[in-house]
């Protein structure tokens, strides 16, 4: 029986976590013995860990990762990180040769920062593997690299790479230790080999796993909106972080709003940025208009009672949640960046816009005045087949 290490930072709610679970709940666990490991064992996630899997972390919480108590029990976490396996002194350098990047972009990014922390401080395990995959880059990809032994080891890189942050300096020479490095679209391969060209042979694409037939019976089970609104909806969903954007979102809701139209804006997601985007929002007296739900265990039933999907965020690799907006059939509006344009025909499944207030309130006030518009863009997205045993078929071959 081969042994696979699956290796990934939290569980939280996320495109990746999610496109994980599904891949593991594909795997035949009599054939394989299956090990999964949490670099900080933290997630709503985490019950829905497959049966056949055996998670390594002897202590979890399926608490959030990016909520208040979530943020303060990472911080013990990465704390305790530091103590662990020794090598302070390292540690510590790492933080020093990520920080400077990160200041001349203006842009503290704390996981990024901390990521070799984690990694090196991680609870390690004496296991031989046949093969290992780290499922996100960043803490899980360090450690797989330096710290698993395992016949082949592989990784999934799942964002736009030198947008989100990580560089050359940070790496190390963590990505000459993979075997194949996955990318989840076409259109983030060339922004990773901008950082790492002498990954070129190595690099291929692998779609995340997306299983429709499962999330179309998950949005016919009782949830979603209940505040009793009778006007237009617009979805979002996704972490409330810089990437996604939902900054330029609440402006143009105030555009919206101004123009007249009989509409509410919910946002699915927990992040760091909650509290400057609630002030944001009271600024703009939207607190009635831009309502931030938070985290629910399944988001689907709220796609299926929204009028209009919007995902008009800064950068992408490929997105869990426009294909699961598609799947149920969605009029979709996403912003005219990496990753997006790729999922989405312009005026045939859905609508490109510019990442700008007013661009992204002119279309989404477009589609809200034309209901067989947002009917007939929202077929088309439903029609479109998303990657599924292919996946799998590729793992298996390794």
């Amino acid at each position: 029986m081969k042994k696979i290490l699956f290796v990934i930072n939290t569980l939280g709610v996320g495109g990746a976590e999610r496109a994980l679970l599904e891949l593991l709940d594909s795997l035949d666990s009599e054939v394989y013995h299956i090990d999964l490991y949490l670099l900080l064992g933290r997630g709503e996630l985490m019950s829905q860990v497959p049966d056949g899997v055996r998670l390594l972390n002897p202590k979890v919480n399926t608490g959030s990762v990016l909520d208040h108590p979530g943020r303060r029990a990472l911080v013990g976490m990465v704390t305790a990180c530091f103590f662990r396996n020794g090598r302070w002194a390292a540690k510590l350098a790492s933080v020093l040769r990520a920080l400077p990047p990160m200041l001349r972009r203006r842009r503290l990014q704390l996981d990024k920062l901390l990521w070799r922390v984690v990694s090196d401080g991680a609870v390690r395990m004496d296991t031989y593997y046949d093969i290992a995959i780290a499922w996100l880059e960043g803490g899980s990809a360090y450690f797989v690299a330096d710290y698993v032994q395992a016949g082949k080891k592989l990784a999934v890189v799942h964002i736009d790479y030198g947008r989100s942050g990580y560089t050359r300096a940070q790496d190390r020479d963590c990505w000459a230790k993979f075997q194949e490095i996955f990318v989840v679209s076409e259109e983030i391969r060339g922004p990773f080999l901008q950082i790492h060209p002498e990954c070129r042979d190595k690099v291929r694409v692998l779609p995340n796993l997306v299983n429709q037939k499962k999330i179309r019976c998950l949005a016919q089970e009782p949830g979603g909106f209940s505040d009793g609104w009778t006007g237009l909806r617009l979805l979002s969903v996704g972490r409330l972080t810089y990437q996604k954007a939902f900054d330029v979102a609440i402006e143009a809701m105030k555009l919206l709003k101004d123009a007249g139209y009989s509409v509410r804006w919910y946002a699915l997601g927990e992040g760091e940025q909650r509290e400057a985007l609630e002030k944001k929002i009271a600024a703009l007296g939207l607190e009635e208009d831009f309502i931030l739900l938070g985290t629910v265990s399944n988001p689907f039933p709220y796609y299926v009672q929204a009028d209009v999907y919007v995902h008009a965020t800064r950068f992408e690799g490929w997105s869990i949640a426009v294909q699961e907006a598609q799947t149920l059939g969605c009029a979709i509006v996403v912003s005219d960046t990496s990753g997006n344009r790729r999922q989405v025909i312009h005026d045939q499944d859905g609508l490109l816009c510019n990442l700008c207030r007013e661009d992204i309130a002119r279309t989404i006030g477009d589609l809200l005045d034309d209901e067989d518009r947002r009917k007939r863009l929202g077929e088309a997205a439903r029609a479109k087949k998303t990657a599924t045993w292919e996946v799998v078929r590729t793992l298996l071959e390794l």
